[in-house]
């Protein structure tokens, strides 16, 4: 079953290497923090749980990026990830950030969501 997207934000608030933009979604029964980036001209998102422990990579809100902009980084253990794929890189991670696709159309980014990974429901 394909999910209709999502409207994340406007494509000018995801600047390469800068501030996520944050959003929650559903995952099975939990609602989890995910969030957007721009990297090298692409939008990418992913949900915000690191492989190494189940935290958030940001201690500083937003702040997924390290000092150089070219790699995410989890501020509790220093686990590192490449920001076009979510795969480990360095540190403590076990596998890849799970990815959440995303499209950018009209100045408009859009989140995909899936069986999986799906609008939180409120109701």
């Amino acid at each position: 079953m394909r999910f209709p997207p999502v409207a994340l934000c406007a494509s000018a608030e995801l600047v390469d290497g800068g501030l996520a933009v944050p959003f929650d979604v559903q995952c099975g029964r939990d609602c989890l923090r995910a969030f957007a980036i721009r990297y090298n001209g692409q939008v990418h998102a992913y949900l915000n749980r690191c492989t190494h422990v189940a935290l958030e990579l940001d201690l500083l809100p937003n702040r997924v990026f390290d000092a150089s902009g070219q790699w995410l980084i989890c501020a509790a253990h220093g686990a590192v990830y490449a920001p076009d794929s979510g795969a480990g890189v360095d540190g403590p991670c076990r596998g890849g950030l799970q990815k959440i696709e995303l499209t950018e159309s009209a100045g408009q980014v859009f989140w995909q969501p899936t069986e999986r990974i799906r609008p939180v429901d409120f109701g």
